[in-house]
């Protein structure tokens, strides 16, 4: 009587739920055991659900959607919490703008936050085409050991001469930045990139008239036909295109708007409009309008149009987030332009005046610096 008391006490208890992982590697094996001899009985991918049918130190025995059974590395696989993150992060960012294009430097993990320690999960490979979402600046971790710079307050210089008080003060150390990219690949799983593992997806005709800026973006305004065209395709595209220096953890995204059409005559790119010293944040928003204060027949019909913001002269200056790396501006300034053939002009209200822009401040030139530093070293 009590073995059967027991055996229908067995038979309610629930049973435990089902426990499943991620496959985080790019490509990895199940083994019929754990040993350093073992046998093949499964390949699993990036991305893969696995059910966990044991647990053991340090492997898994799993089973895959294809049935197949064995032992992973526990290394080799995410927790349901992490899948769940970057569901969530999809989830909350399918609706965001793309603000650029770019791609994939080389194998690369999305992360679940900024910074090189967050959760990965999701391995892109090199040549991925990705959408640019939202940039976040954070500092960059330090080497063991080395403590990050202290806050130089500013020094009185007393009998000291004003160059070399200036000397000192340009060479005070600095926190190194470094960017990350919220990015969307093909498939639509979105995660966080470091910068410097992607490039911006220009066209090879406009990239080469960088000189020297680094290009966050290039935006087809519309396009002219070219019979005599050096390419195969006629129909030549119209740029717009964003420019900043090469320099992580700044408080903008760009800092320069330079405009290209095509000379049809002489097949090739010209500079329509350029715009520069200023502290520009994206996205660029592309579209086709009519100048809604112009009265001539010219300014009244559609034609393309730019719009992107840059900092009042007035506004606070910009802090990244501490800890999420957020760039937030205070006020900004809204410019519109449009394209009327080959010239670009600012739309703006009658009467109005166009109102001041902040303007960055000079990226310090290391060679000058150390020039400096040098001088008054001497003088000591």
């Amino acid at each position: 009587m009590l073995a059967l008391t027991l055996t229908g006490c067995s038979r309610l208890r629930p049973k435990p739920p089902q426990q499943y992982v991620y496959v985080t590697a790019k490509q990895t094996f199940l083994r019929d055991r754990v040993a350093a001899v073992s046998n093949r009985v499964g390949t699993v991918e990036n991305g893969e659900k696995l059910q966990v049918l044991e647990r053991g130190r340090r492997f898994l025995r799993v089973q895959s959607e294809k049935g197949e059974q064995g032992w992973i590395d526990e290394k080799a696989v995410a927790t349901q919490e992490i899948f769940d993150q970057f569901g969530a992060l999809k989830q909350q960012h399918q609706g965001d703008p793309t603000i650029a294009s770019a791609v994939v430097r080389d194998d690369v993990y999305l992360h679940s936050k900024p910074g090189r320690d967050t959760d990965r999960f999701y391995r892109l490979s090199e040549g991925e085409k990705l959408k640019l979402l939202r940039r976040a600046t954070l500092p960059k971790p330090l080497p063991p050991g080395q403590r990050p710079p202290k806050p130089v307050a500013p020094a009185d210089s007393g009998d000291k001469p004003a160059e070399e008080d200036k000397a000192e003060t340009s060479v005070q150390p600095v926190q190194p930045m470094e960017d990350w990219w919220l990015v969307r690949d093909s498939k639509g799983d979105t995660g966080w990139l470091y910068s410097r593992m992607i490039d911006v997806d220009v066209p090879d005709s406009v990239a080469r008239y960088s000189e020297g800026q680094r290009m966050v973006g290039a935006y087809v305004l519309t396009t002219v036909n070219d019979p005599d065209a050096p390419q195969d395709d006629k129909n030549i595209p119209i740029y717009v295109t964003v420019f900043g220096p090469y320099k992580a953890g700044l408080p903008y995204d760009f800092d320069q708007v330079r405009v290209f059409t095509w000379n049809i005559k002489k097949h090739r790119y010209e500079t329509a409009f350029r715009e520069r010293n200023f502290e520009g944040y994206l996205p660029i928003e592309i579209k086709m309008a009519a100048d809604r204060y112009g009265k001539a027949p010219a300014a009244t019909a559609p034609a393309p149009t730019f719009t992107y913001r840059v900092l009042s002269a007035d506004a606070a200056p910009v802090v990244p987030d501490p800890v999420t790396g957020d760039i937030v501006p205070g006020r900004t300034v809204l410019k519109t332009y449009r394209l009327e053939g080959n010239v670009v002009r600012r739309i703006l209200a009658p009467g109005e005046t166009a109102p001041d822009v902040a303007h960055p401040e000079p990226i310090a030139d290391k060679k000058k610096d150390l020039k400096k530093k040098g001088i008054a070293k001497k003088r000591h």
